[in-house]
């Protein structure tokens, strides 16, 4: 499941960092891991009503927060992806379930 997922969004940086000329080098997964995380946290202040609205709506700010929350999911399988990180056996170890045996 998760190695699926990874590749899909693997596909979709790729074709992304192509059409826009960007170099994925090694440093470029973290560092965009780090700034979609700063993305989520100003969406997250947004909505909690400790950063401004902008003019945003309610329905809005919480479109905005799942949007940043995948893209904080997606950089992290593409710096797991990168790194050769088995996630799911590091699910097993800290989390102690298996992520493969999780029903839809």
């Amino acid at each position: 499941m998760l190695d699926e997922l990874a590749r899909r969004f693997e596909q979709a940086s790729t074709r992304y960092a192509d059409e826009h000329g960007i170099e994925r080098d090694a440093d470029w997964f973290l560092l965009k891991l780090q700034e979609e995380m700063g993305e989520l946290t100003q969406a997250w202040n947004r909505i909690s009503g400790r950063g401004r609205r902008k003019g945003r709506s309610d329905q809005e700010m919480a479109r905005d927060l799942a949007d940043e929350t995948a893209d904080v999911l997606g950089h992290i399988l593409l710096f797991a992806h990168r790194n050769q990180l088995d996630l799911a056996a590091a699910i097993e170890r800290k989390w102690l379930f298996s992520p493969d045996d999780v029903s839809a």
